[in-house]
């Protein structure tokens, strides 16, 4: 269910947002949804590790 929202944003950063939608295609709203649902997700995702940087953990001791 949609619902309406008004926002109080920077004009600067609303006509930035425009144009940014509409060269993506995408309604601001739509644009802003699915910016606060990327924000607001459950799961937070690990930063990946590539093997190599896997293969070199702990590998050096620093000292202390």
């Amino acid at each position: 269910m949609d619902k309406k929202l008004t926002l109080s944003l920077d004009q600067a950063v609303i006509e930035k947002a425009k144009v940014y939608a509409r060269s993506n295609n995408i309604s601001l709203s739509k644009l802003i949804e699915s910016y606060l649902a990327s924000l607001t997700k459950r799961t937070k995702r690990k930063p990946e590790i590539t093997p190599l940087v896997e293969s070199l953990s702990g590998v050096i001791d620093l000292p202390k």
